[in-house]
């Protein structure tokens, strides 16, 4: 499957803060009844990743770990970082989670960093999920989103979601849809490959 690149300020340009649930509805998306307002889609369009230049750098995103703890996106400066939004009743996530724990456990000594966003879920199926499946990744329990809007990008009324984050910090890809391991690892070698200090630094979330 190929996946929709959705530069957010394009996508969403209306949606705030108290309105993120009831934002843009995918092409073929499915009602999966989590509360009756979140879906998950099916995308056709190729995703990219942005140049440098034209990256903008992410808020400063904390959360909760779902099996307790705390999570703070600063800590992965320097590193590549899969922002992945997700819930155990999203049937692409069931999915796709596993398949990013494996690339995870391949790329996490290379200098990649994956984190799972549990977005309108349970609390107890997230956790039934993540442990009948091994996932080792650190999961966020973010029932009402509000680390998509410290992040600055807010998905559209979609499941899965991923935000994939450069060196410094900045968007460098977003895509609404599943995404495969040979989707994810090309985009992953070439972030890995880009220097730290990669010309085009922006400043303010979503900017």
């Amino acid at each position: 499957m190929k996946l929709r690149l959705v530069p957010i300020a394009l996508a969403c340009a209306a949606v705030a803060a108290a309105a993120f649930v009831t934002g843009c509805a995918g092409k073929n998306a499915v009602d999966q009844n989590a509360g009756g307002d979140f879906r998950f889609v099916s995308a056709s369009d190729p995703g990219q990743t942005w140049k440098p230049a034209d990256r903008k750098k992410v808020g400063e995103v904390t959360g909760e770990l779902l099996d307790g703890g705390s999570f703070n996106l600063a800590s992965d400066a320097g590193k590549v970082v899969v922002v992945n939004f997700w819930a155990s009743w999203c049937p692409p996530c069931q999915i796709e989670t596993p398949q990013f724990d494996s690339v995870y456990r391949a790329y996490k000594d290379k200098g990649v960093d994956f984190v799972g966003i549990d977005f309108k879920d349970q609390r107890g199926k997230a956790q039934s999920f993540v442990k009948d499946n091994d996932i080792s990744f650190p999961i966020v329990y973010d029932q009402q989103g509000k680390t998509a809007l410290e992040l600055g990008h807010l998905p559209s009324q979609g499941l899965p979601f991923t935000v994939l984050i450069d060196k410094q910090q900045r968007a460098a890809a977003v895509y609404v849809g599943s995404l495969t391991p040979k989707d994810l690892e090309p985009v992953l070698d070439r972030l890995l490959a880009e220097s730290a200090a990669a010309v085009g630094s922006s400043t303010g979330p979503g900017a």
